[in-house]
């Protein structure tokens, strides 16, 4: 090697050295020669606490079943804040209660993550349930509506009929609609009011899932959505709480049931989440107000934090997870 070629080498290295060193101590002193702590968070952190909305929130009310789209603040469900990796490419799904809340959210996810979809809905959600199917079309997957009344036996049957003929076929069954109303007494529960709740929340899912088993490869996954309210109930809620306890308690059940013929079922326990549920009836207008705030993290929490969940738990690798119960609450709540 030659004194040129020698004298070039280690000024190649050293502004190889001079270069690494620079980039190193770059971000330190960007601010003023100051270390500050805060600046230390690295890229894509983003604090919880301060993500979304917190309380109060003024006061809003709806006729029961509620529509997201005339909430305020507006729930994110996903709609520009879930990007998919296509862990359920391929997958066919089937949401109860998919126009808003945790099913639209669960919607919108299993279209980016690759899988086609029916979504069910009240008939007077039509205006939320549109902007689903279109999301869903959005992503290149099929989208199919499916609105009727959950309390209808022969209903369910032709919901699960629907949603196989249109799809091609189903392997994925999220029942998610529920019926949610507040009352501060027993005594001002009526027969109508109960007999509406068990059905929704009870009979429905009792109904769907009977239909499904016969179309249900191995592989398949059945989710529930449950609540906190499972492990810790409201005095206010005290017909919306029991059917939740109920749904924890068939998702165990039936997934010993149906563990041997390879098909997962699973639960998510929600804690106070942003959705019509709450302004249709299912909170009082005080506790409307203050929704959310007294868990660890101040706020409720929005459809699309539940997201991934809901993914993780019809996704393959979630292989071994059968009869579990995934909350998210915020702090609070159990499991």
């Amino acid at each position: 090697m030659t004194d040129k070629d020698k004298m070039n080498r280690r000024m190649v290295i050293g502004g190889l050295g001079a270069g690494l060193a620079a980039a190193t101590v770059s971000p330190v002193f960007a601010a003023g020669d100051t270390l500050n702590p805060n600046d230390m968070t690295a890229p894509g952190l983003q604090d919880p606490t301060t993500k979304y909305p917190k309380p109060p929130f003024k006061g809003q009310s709806q006729p029961w079943p509620g529509l997201a789209s005339q909430m305020d603040p507006k729930p994110d469900h996903g709609e520009t804040s879930y990007k998919g990796s296509g862990r359920l490419k391929g997958r066919k799904a089937l949401i109860t209660g998919g126009d808003s809340g945790m099913g639209r959210a669960a919607a919108i996810a299993y279209a980016r993550e690759g899988a086609d979809v029916a979504i069910n809905y009240y008939p007077t959600e039509e205006q939320d349930a549109r902007e689903v199917i279109a999301l869903i079309k959005a992503e290149g997957r099929k989208a199919v509506a499916i609105p009727g009344d959950l309390r209808d036996e022969a209903f369910c049957k032709h919901l699960v009929e629907e949603a196989v003929r249109g799809l091609g076929g189903l392997d994925i069954v999220v029942s998610n609609a529920a019926r949610q109303q507040a009352r501060q007494s027993i005594l001002d529960i009526t027969s109508e009011d109960f007999d509406a709740t068990m059905k929704t929340n009870i009979y429905a899912p009792f109904w769907i899932i009977k239909a499904t088993l016969p179309h249900l490869q191995p592989g398949s996954a059945i989710i529930g959505t449950t609540s906190e309210q499972a492990y810790d109930p409201s005095p206010d809620l005290y017909d919306y709480a029991q059917t939740k306890a109920a749904t924890m308690n068939y998702v165990k059940s039936l997934a010993k049931q149906l563990g041997s013929k390879g098909i997962r079922v699973n639960g998510v326990a929600p804690g106070p989440i942003w959705t019509p549920l709450q302004v249709s009836g299912g909170a009082t207008q005080e506790k409307l107000k203050s929704f959310g705030g007294q868990t660890p993290m101040g706020r409720p929490g929005q459809p699309v934090e539940l997201a991934s969940i809901y993914v993780q738990l019809a996704a393959s690798d979630a292989s071994y997870a059968t009869g579990q119960v995934y909350g998210a609450a915020g702090g609070a709540g159990q499991p």
